[in-house]
């Protein structure tokens, strides 16, 4: 008797080492960043991502909660205590209220975790013992994102390719007007610097509520503990042909540097580099709205996107980047809900070819990229209105200037993306054969059923391609 005693304690110390082994082994955490391109949508996605793992009951496409898999989710306390906390529940509250309304944008990093207990899959599941994923999901500005390109740049060749952008742009002309009126060898005054970069800052603002999406240097508009500071107070000046020690030039290349090396660098460092999977949020069907030039803006800066998702490129990224890779890198076209479903492909379709250029300029390889539309929040419904005898594809939905219900056809987007990409290329100052119109709908009200996260197009797709396999 006592030694069966004995063979049960053992029993029950390898069974409790068995239990801690399966929690340290079978639980696995993946970080998602989440960043978008000018009025993208993120804060929208983000609160509607977590409000449709919670309750999946509109997430079809995901193929863990299709199997019955998925056995629970839930919210976790956050990792880094250092970072905000993405605030989900307010963000929630905003979107499903009496009165619905859009939350307010997230202006610098946070974090939220969602744990997963998964039920294996497979002929051997049933001798496999569930399993805890981890997905942290990292928020962080798109504007930061874009700032990797300045790590590959001197002050000289930023100034250069900077002002030849901003040569075609009525918004930049004062800025324009005051850097080519100063003289970048005369002797550096602070005054003087703080004239150009208050300008150039103004100018940034000025194309960011223009729907311009390259706004470079990000932080010159969300400075958070930095605003003052001489590391945000530097612009793009013409290139003097001499440049003495103490001249304008050098202080501006001085802080142009010491921007790069203490503010983006340790973003990168501390938060990109430490990313699984990334979704990119791009506001497409706005762009095209915008004409030529905004859709070529979104091509080029899709480009340098990629581009932060390449190690290996040189010595700093693969230190930074610890060798590791971003394995995938989704490109999504938010607002899908704008257009009638009948539509839907095409605005796919457009996305997929402003990927497949800026693959192509990027001449990146090694993550799996894709491109889908969706509406994180769909907002509208879908009408049939008829237009000088034809019956054509439209969305209703309440404005949100006005609150009033309005109907809006958009316009036809071309089966061939390159129809647009061609225009955008060549600097077309507008599409020659078609008008693209949008409306600023409010969200709807919704009364959500039990086990059910508010409606949307396609998120669960988006969520199946990000992290499907790990589930």
């Amino acid at each position: 008797m006592p030694r069966l005693g004995f063979v049960d304690a053992v029993a029950r110390q390898i069974e409790g080492a068995g239990a801690t082994l399966s929690e340290t082994f079978l639980d696995t955490t993946l970080r998602l960043g989440v960043t978008g391109l000018a009025r993208a949508g993120k804060t929208v996605f983000i609160t509607a991502l977590v409000a449709n793992l919670l309750n999946r009951g509109r997430m079809p496409q995901l193929r863990a909660a299709a199997e019955g898999r998925i056995m629970a989710v839930y919210l976790q306390p956050q990792p880094d205590l250092t970072l905000p906390r993405f605030d989900y529940e307010t963000h929630l509250a905003v979107l499903t209220g009496a009165e619905p309304r859009w939350p307010t944008s997230t202006r610098a990093v946070s974090e939220l975790r969602l744990s997963f207990l998964v039920r294996p899959g497979g002929i051997f599941a049933s001798w496999r013992s569930p399993r805890t994923l981890h997905l942290d999901i990292v928020d962080y500005p798109g504007e930061w994102l874009l700032d990797l390109a300045l790590l590959d740049q001197s002050f000289a060749a930023w100034s250069e390719a900077t002002l030849a952008r901003l040569a075609k742009r009525v918004e930049a002309a004062p800025f324009l007007a005051l850097a080519r009126a100063e003289d970048g060898a005369l002797r550096y005054r602070e005054d003087v610097a703080q004239r150009l970069a208050d300008s150039f800052t103004a100018y940034l603002g000025a194309a960011r509520d223009a729907g311009r999406i390259d706004v470079s240097p990000g932080r010159f508009l969300l400075p958070g503990d930095l605003a003052g500071s001489p590391v945000l107070c530097f612009a793009p000046l013409p290139q003097p042909a001499q440049a003495p020690r103490a001249s304008l030039w050098r202080e501006m290349e001085r802080r142009y540097e010491a921007y790069k090396a203490r503010v983006v660098r340790p973003f990168f460092k501390d938060h990109f580099a430490r990313l699984d999977r990334q979704i990119v949020l791009a506001d497409v069907l706005g762009a095209v709205h915008q004409g030529p030039a905004a859709v070529e803006d979104l091509r080029r800066s899709m480009a340098d996107i990629l581009q932060a998702f390449r190690p290996g490129r040189n010595g700093w990224l693969t230190g930074l980047m610890g060798g590791r890779r971003v394995e995938r890198i989704l490109f999504a076209a938010t607002k899908a809900d704008h257009l009638h479903h009948e539509q839907h492909p095409a605005l796919t379709a457009l996305t997929t070819a402003l990927l497949a250029e800026a693959r192509a300029r990027a001449d990146f390889s090694g993550a799996r990229t894709e491109a889908l539309s969706l509406a994180s929040l769909r907002c509208t419904v879908e009408e049939k209105v008829t237009r000088d005898g034809l019956l054509l594809p439209a969305v209703r939905g309440t404005l949100l200037a006005t609150g009033k219900t309005a109907v809006m056809y958009p316009g036809q987007l071309p089966e061939d993306p390159g129809q647009l990409l061609s225009a955008a290329r060549q600097g077309a100052p507008n599409w020659l054969e078609a008008e693209y119109h949008l409306m600023a709908f409010a969200p709807a009200r919704s009364s959500l059923k039990p086990g059910e996260g508010p409606p949307h197009i396609r998120l669960d797709r988006a969520v199946e391609f990000l992290i499907g396999d790990r589930l």
